[in-house]
């Protein structure tokens, strides 16, 4: 390796190493990071992430929402409302509708139904930007929705997000199981935990049963069925703050992944086998 090379690579990792002591910095005041995430695309992951987000704010947490699908961003729409971020010295204050902060590149678009032409590395800069520049200030909850896929853009989360866990959404088709049982395997590849499954569009029209079974199958919680219901067509906020049925199917899940948090942050805290304990 030439000595130009060598300068180039060093310059490379402190760029890096700059990058991930400005994310730690700004999502230091954030206390849990909770995935929402299936491989397969139109399973209604946006509107688990939106709901759920919305549920934990009406409950009285400060929750944030972090919408990770950079090339078709859509978590703004589901939510409603109209707020907007604000920029302020190259800094971004989220909107805030209906108590949660949300950023989106949809926010940045000229016009919602352009597409965002990215390879790669044009997306991992652009959730890395998103990471650096949010001014989430204290946080409960972030919750983040996650792109689609098991490739770059959700690895770039992975890596550079600790995320706490993991909601694994399916439908009640096979192909919907399959490719959330992909995603499984890469959380667990990248050893993060899984907190559980939620199966979504569940009723008369597409069945029910493949959340259950895949749980089972992998040894994972089943933390709950999602309805399709008309409920869903008003768009105006989200249907959990507007339907008793949907906040109950919310009070459910929620009631699974709590203590399922409550017990890795335990185990987090408990000392390594083998490491002394602090003296009194």
């Amino acid at each position: 390796m030439s000595e130009q090379q060598k300068q180039a690579r060093l310059t490379q990792i402190k760029r890096q190493w700059e990058q991930r002591r400005a994310i730690t910095r700004s999502l230091g005041r954030i206390k849990t990071k909770i995935g929402v995430y299936s491989a397969k695309g139109g399973v209604g992951k946006t509107t688990v992430a939106v709901n759920l987000a919305a549920y934990l704010a009406k409950r009285g947490h400060s929750v944030g929402l972090l919408d990770a699908d950079i090339d078709t961003p859509n978590a703004p729409q589901v939510m409603g409302g109209d707020a907007r971020p604000a920029m302020n010295d190259g800094r971004i204050t989220p909107a805030d509708t209906f108590g949660v902060k949300i950023v989106s590149m949809s926010f940045f678009q000229q016009k919602s139904d352009e597409a965002i032409i990215m390879r790669g590395p044009m997306i991992h800069n652009s959730i890395n930007q998103f990471l650096q520049m949010t001014d989430w200030g204290d946080l409960d909850y972030l919750v983040v929705d996650m792109p689609p896929g098991t490739s770059d853009s959700p690895l770039t989360i992975m890596q550079v997000l600790t995320m706490d866990g993991f909601i694994v959404v399916t439908t009640p088709q096979s192909l919907a199981a399959l490719d959330a049982k992909r995603s499984i395997n890469m959380i667990r590849k990248m050893n993060v935990e899984v907190l559980g499954i939620v199966e979504n569009y569940t009723g008369d029209v597409f069945g029910s049963g493949a959340g259950p079974g895949l749980a089972e199958e992998l040894d994972l919680p089943f933390l709950g069925f999602i309805a399709l219901r008309p409920d869903y067509r008003d768009s105006s906020r989200p249907t959990v703050l507007a339907s008793a049925d949907v906040e109950a199917e919310y009070d459910a899940i929620w009631a699974a992944v709590e203590p399922r948090l409550a017990e890795l942050e335990a185990a987090a805290e408990e000392p390594a086998e083998g490491t002394p304990e602090a003296a009194p």
